[in-house]
Parts: structure tokens; C-alpha cells; sequence
């Protein structure tokens, strides 16, 4: 049985992935509501048997073509969109992750994104609209510095 992720019936279980490459963070454009139109991590929704980490990955390959490594855990965030008249039209639980990549590749947009790119830690702010996606970038960069 397929499950609607459109006005849902519960919350669904997505990931966020913070990627570094050196110094700068992987941001895509979504091409899909919720978010299309607007810079952000990339991610999705986790599927059964799917553990956080191998979820990350996979979103992160179907989105830019990279492959990364997962490594940590940094916060969840609930990523709720309501109607005007109050119905909840996307309810997400997401758990960040930060994930590393050791290639020389550049991300290629595909699946649900239009565009992707690296972003210096200074020019995040310029292009994501959503504050809770920028405090996960940087409690992310503040884990890196620990």
C-alpha cells in the first residue's frame, strides 16, 4: 500500500545531509514541493529496512550523482507545511546527518533537483531561505570544529 506524503495520515521519517567537501557544503534546489524552487540539503524520505546513514547515501547519489559517507548524527528537525485553513499538507520528521565526500567530482543535479552546487560556509546564508535548514549547517560546522 502506498503511503501519501501530500496530506498524510502521520508524520513521514526523511533525512537532511550536510555534505562537506573541504570547506564548503553541497546545496541543491528542489524541483518538488514541499521547498521547490528553494536551496536546501539534500534528502528525502527513508524507506522500510533503510537505516539513517544508508537512507543519506542513497539521496544523496539520486540527487547529485556523488557518493559520501555518513558519519554522524546532528540533530531532527520537524518540517511541517500547513493549508490556510489549518491541514497539514506535508508533516516530515527529519534527522540530519552529516556525511563526508573525498571526490573531485562536481554534483549533478537530478531526481527531484534542478540545480546543485558547493557553497562556502560564508555564502550559505544567501541562498537558503529556510532558518532551520541554515542552524542545522552550522551546528554542523560547529560538530566539525569540536
Amino acid at each position: 500500500m502506498a503511503m501519501v506524503r501530500e496530506f498524510p495520515s502521520r508524520p513521514w521519517v526523511g533525512v537532511g545531509v550536510v555534505v562537506w567537501h573541504r570547506d564548503r557544503v553541497l546545496l541543491i534546489r528542489r524541483g518538488r514541493p514541499p521547498g521547490a524552487g528553494q536551496w536546501g540539503l539534500p534528502g528525502g524520505a527513508q524507506q522500510l529496512g533503510e537505516t539513517l546513514f544508508d537512507a543519506a547515501a542513497r539521496e544523496v547519489l539520486e540527487e547529485t550523482g556523488l557518493v559520501v559517507n555518513p558519519y554522524a548524527v546532528i540533530t531532527a528537525v520537524d518540517g511541517i507545511s500547513r493549508e490556510p485553513d489549518g491541514r497539514v499538507r506535508f508533516h516530515y520528521t527529519l534527522v540530519e546527518v552529516a556525511a563526508g565526500y573525498d571526490g573531485d567530482a562536481e554534483p549533478i543535479a537530478a531526481d527531484d533537483a534542478v540545480d546543485a552546487r558547493w557553497v562556502s560556509l560564508e555564502d550559505v546564508a544567501t541562498l537558503v531561505a529556510w532558518s532551520e535548514t541554515l542552524r542545522v549547517i552550522m551546528a554542523a560546522a560547529e560538530q566539525r570544529r569540536s
